[in-house]
């Protein structure tokens, strides 16, 4: 395992320009198998990203069925709207602090994610938490198509009448697989046209779906008789010891939503004009939005408690409750295009870069969208938003455990190990300063290994509410379960540290 000195910042052919890195041309060999257009650094004449395109797709993304769904789901778990915001407010102010760290390799170097991962754990050993990622957002991209299908199934069913009602196929109205293939269609095409599309898309989205929103408040407002039943719903778990075990585990799952990004945010930011673009754009768009959506979702689930007596926390199932054809049409477009910013950006963006680096020759940023269009089908997506329950605990706590394990150590190297500066042409060649063991740094492995199975290893689900053993895979670690992204999180950074810092003091001396 080779030494991995920092290295200066006139060491490697690289050239600055007011802070941020450039490649000259030619100083990554042209035949590296670690090298294709899409994995290359961002020019720094192409990074112009501005705060607003930030911060509109944070709006674009954070507005989207399953995020109400989070907000929705605590209500429908016993908080009241009061606690259900906190939670929500207090996840995405935690979780904003490592968007912004792994976010500041972007603008400095034009990379994206699995490239930043090759530091940390080789140019071979990156493909492993690429592909956690990767496999993750294919389960992200199923979900949300799925939900964005089943939103428009719906609503056509209550404007065409017995839409509904077709002929099963594979145990689901045949009219329900057409909206489910059209809409993941619609997507795919759009980020085949690349990521300036995506920008000019998420720039008029997010204002859109703010409308959609605040219009559905407005309607459950006026069927609830005022605003009073909306925030008179009382809770049903206190502040007192029923309150904490729902809380914690809420607020895991919480960060959780957004901890995907935390990790694959350099694939935006590597656009960005500057870090101060990325800095406040995702300070401005993520707490502040999130927090906006909660409040809509936990005051119009509120709503439909008191309206209906019972929580509704499905928006596309409440808004099919009008009979007015206008609105149901207005709902469907806002469903369409909510699905769809948020889907494309989070979802998307990452496995195409992701499965790019796997077989860079093989695998271009196109062709990894539509690889991901195919796995997110796969996984059956339709089983994991059955319950509030398995939705928020099960799902969303494994997911947020490994992934915070990754977070742990790629903040651990780039800030700590490393003090931000790399050696950017050896990210795309073998035999560089990131090469370690073939390939792997052995020590990052370790750390991911630990990490993740204290923060996973006591995975357990109430008595027939989800699929791990109620007394926890590793009953000594069920206490950690509901803390798995941080405990992943700290467990791995710390870790790696005391593994990587003695090796760069050795090398030093």
């Amino acid at each position: 395992m080779t030494a991995t000195l920092p290295p200066s910042p006139s060491e490697g052919p690289i050239a600055g320009v007011a802070g941020r890195v450039e490649l000259p041309p030619g100083s990554v060999p042209a035949d590296s198998r670690f090298v294709n257009d899409d994995l290359l650094p961002v020019p720094v004449a192409q990074r112009r990203w501005t705060t607003y395109n930030f911060a509109a797709l944070w709006v674009g993304m954070a507005h989207n069925i399953p995020s109400w769904l989070l907000a929705s789901g605590l209500i429908a778990l016993g908080m009241d709207w009061k606690q259900a915001v906190f939670t929500i407010a207090l996840a995405n102010l935690i979780v904003l602090a490592p968007m912004l760290l792994t976010g500041h390799a972007g603008p400095k170097y034009g990379i994206p994610f699995p490239v930043l991962a090759r530091s940390s754990f080789g140019l071979r050993g990156a493909n492993l938490p690429a592909l956690v990622r990767a496999a993750v957002a294919c389960a992200w991209f199923g979900i949300q198509t799925w939900i964005g299908g089943q939103g428009i199934f719906i609503l056509l069913g209550k404007i065409f009448g017995g839409w509904t009602n077709a002929a099963e196929v594979g145990g689901q109205p045949w009219t329900l697989w057409v909206c489910f293939v059209v809409f993941w269609a619609l997507q795919l095409a759009i980020i085949y046209r690349g990521m300036d599309t995506l920008r000019r898309f998420e720039n008029w989205a997010a204002p859109f779906v703010i409308v959609g929103a605040l219009a559905l408040l407005v309607w459950i407002t006026a069927k609830a008789g005022g605003l009073g039943p909306l925030l008179d719903q009382p809770s049903k778990l206190g502040w007192g010891s029923d309150f904490w075990p729902v809380f914690f585990p809420s607020l895991m799952g919480m960060i959780a939503f957004w901890s995907t990004l935390s990790l694959n945010i350099p694939d935006f930011t590597r656009f960005a004009a500057g870090q101060r673009a990325q800095i406040w754009g995702q300070t401005l768009g993520l707490p502040t939005t999130m927090t906006l959506f909660a409040l809509l979702s936990v005051f119009v689930t509120s709503g439909s408690q008191a309206v209906y007596g019972a929580a509704v926390w499905d928006p596309v199932a409440l808004a099919a409750k009008t009979d007015n054809v206008f609105g149901l049409l207005f709902a469907l477009v806002t469903v369409l295009i909510a699905t769809i910013s948020v889907n494309i950006a989070a979802n998307v963006v990452s496995p195409a870069y992701d499965l790019a680096n796997l077989a860079p020759k093989l695998i271009n940023f196109r062709r990894g969208a539509m690889i991901t269009g195919v796995v997110g089908v796969l996984i059956m997506p339709w089983k994991l938003t059955e319950t509030p329950e398995l939705y928020i605990f099960t799902w969303l706590g494994l997911v947020g455990g490994l992934l915070g394990t990754v977070a742990g150590i790629l903040i651990a190297d780039y800030w700590i190990v490393r003090r931000t500066v790399l050696d950017l042409a050896a990210l795309y060649t073998p035999g560089s300063r990131y090469w370690y063991t073939s390939g792997w740094n052995l020590r990052a492995v370790a750390a991911f290994a630990v990490g993740g199975l204290l923060a996973v290893g006591g995975s357990h689900s109430a008595k027939g509410k989800g699929p791990f053993p109620e007394e926890g895979l590793i009953p000594l670690l069920k206490p950690l379960a509901n803390y798995g992204w941080a405990v992943g999180l700290a467990a791995a950074l710390v870790l790696y540290v005391a593994l990587m810092l003695p090796v760069a003091r050795e090398a030093r001396d």
